[in-house]
């Protein structure tokens, strides 16, 4: 590929990039100054926490990067152990695994709105699972879980939880998984939390959903490109010692322990991750929750202004509305499902991007038509 291909993809990316409003995904970040890296094959292997025989890596950058999120998460490295993921999807295969593990004649509960990917996670797996019903905010419909659990209170349990929607940003208490729990005497469980987009923008809303290691979940995943921002999609996964340690094994080939999904892991994305965390910290994402609050409270309002029925799931950043037209889903990137579309306002969109797609749907929605299209009509 020459010079001016190179470029020509570029721009096309980049223009993509500027556009978009439907995806979680940041956009106000530059990691230029690891560049240098990029000469560099880096390779996680193996556990992070195990040196190995491959010394190219950044597993020391990779534990400081996990134990700002164990802290974050209301625990610490001594009672969790989790690793950089490629992503959400990485992040609940590997917890559904660990769960596997502990217990394997479980029943996964899941609601209709869990992310795409579970499904599949499920299936490659082999775990026996059950779609529970969903609310209309997106919430899991507990009375519907409790009747189903209800029926096999004699087999364990995994309870799989969105700590946001994919569409809606809606978040499933923990404090009914509880109540079930107890009511039935499920002894046997384990409680797996996928906080892929809010597991960095949770912590630091107030007041603070619960959904972490304090209130006695097993593991959790969350991304690393979605709020935070990376140009590589990756994560973290966070889980009991007691689970990990259940599967751990030595690979005399590596000289490490073989405690990860790949073998080979990506060492770039925990610099990205830690250079976020050196340069913002918790107080840097409790100000960018906040920014972001402010321009999603906007768009709702102004939606509404239109008389466009917009909502929102405990103040998020996801603003759902009718889906619009085919044309201005496909300008901005609307990711859509039956009649409804978001517009997730991520760090790195801006009022005036708003502005501009408010003004793209006002054209639309009150057009008056011309002369000829009346007669036509």
């Amino acid at each position: 590929m020459n010079t001016t291909e190179i470029k020509a993809v570029y721009d096309r990316i980049k223009a993509n990039s500027e556009s978009f409003l439907g995806y979680p995904v940041a956009k106000d970040f530059s990691y230029s100054d690891y560049a240098p890296f990029l000469d560099i094959c880096i390779n996680n292997v193996g556990d992070p926490e195990s040196p190995s025989t491959f010394a190219i890596d950044t597993k020391d950058i990779e534990r400081q990067c996990i134990a700002f999120f164990a802290e974050m998460l209301s625990s610490s490295m001594k009672d969790v152990w989790g690793y950089v993921t490629n992503g959400g999807t990485e992040g609940n295969l590997y917890a559904l695994y660990l769960a596997r593990e502990s217990f394997p004649n479980a029943m996964v509960y899941y609601s209709e709105s869990t992310h795409y990917s579970v499904k599949k996670n499920l299936h490659l797996l082999n775990i026996p699972n059950i779609v529970i019903r969903s609310q209309d905010n997106g919430e899991m419909d507990y009375e519907d879980l409790e009747q189903t659990v209800a029926l096999r209170r004699d087999k364990p349990a995994i309870f799989f939880l969105n700590i946001g929607t994919t569409m809606t940003e809606a978040v499933d208490k923990i404090s009914e998984i509880k109540r079930i729990i107890k009511k039935y005497a499920i002894k046997d469980y384990f409680i797996h939390c996928d906080a892929a987009f809010l597991g960095t923008i949770a912590p630091y809303i107030d007041p603070k959903p619960k959904f972490d290691f304090a209130e006695g979940i097993d593991s959790i995943a969350i991304s690393g490109h979605k709020f935070m921002g990376s140009p590589i999609p990756c994560g973290a996964v966070l889980v009991k010692r007691k689970h990990r340690d259940r599967i751990a094994n030595s690979v005399s080939y590596v000289g490490t322990m073989d405690t990860t999904i790949t073998g080979s892991r990506n060492g770039l994305t925990p610099l990205f991750i830690w250079d976020f965390i050196q340069k913002h910290g918790h107080e840097g994402l409790k100000d960018r929750v906040k920014a972001s609050q402010e321009i999603a409270a906007y768009t709702e309002h102004k939606l509404n202004g239109l008389g466009i029925k917009a909502w929102r799931n405990n103040e998020g950043l996801t603003v759902v509305l009718p889906k619009p037209s085919e044309r201005i889903c496909k300008k901005y990137q609307l990711a859509s499902q039956d009649d409804i579309a978001h517009i997730i306002c991520i760090p790195g969109i801006t009022f005036k991007q708003i502005d501009a797609f408010l003004e793209d749907l006002k054209t639309e929605l009150f057009e008056i038509p011309t002369e000829f299209e009346a007669v036509i009509a």
